[in-house]
């Protein structure tokens, strides 16, 4: 799939998550934050939970979060790569068939409103550096 294709997907999936947390049940912050500590610190630091965690390359929810974008980003994370090749939603047509490149993992709609509902809270949580990373001026 190009790029474009791939964000025209990511966009209409963005609006159909924000039509349906509408009406919703109200998304929870603390179930969120026990799916983002089970599945995503694999590969993200996960606020204090893993703060010298997580894949080099890969952003912290903390940075994400601060993007101005980042709330669309955490409710559409499905859809955004690597995520399609091992995240599955339950009616929604996974856009990559390649074969997994992690462990999959399965989660509701309802689900990834509690994680993007828990990543909000981290909004002023600090960034960390991992200790052996040089700061550079």
């Amino acid at each position: 799939m190009s790029v474009r294709a791939a964000a025209a997907v990511v966009a209409a999936i963005g609006v159909l998550v924000s039509a349906g947390a509408a009406g919703a049940a109200a998304a929870d912050a603390e179930k969120g934050r026990a799916l983002a500590e089970a599945h995503c610190s694999r590969c993200h630091v996960v606020g204090t939970y893993n703060a010298f965690g997580g894949a080099n390359n890969t952003a912290s929810f903390q940075m994400i979060i601060r993007m101005s974008d980042g709330l669309e980003r955490f409710q559409t994370f499905y859809a955004r790569p690597p995520h399609p090749v091992f995240i599955r939603i339950p009616g929604i047509a996974a856009w990559s068939n390649a074969p997994a490149n992690a462990a999959e993992i399965s989660l509701t709609l309802d689900q990834v409103n509690d994680i993007a509902t828990f990543a909000r809270t981290l909004e002023k949580v600090p960034i960390r550096r991992k200790s052996n990373q040089p700061r550079h001026p």
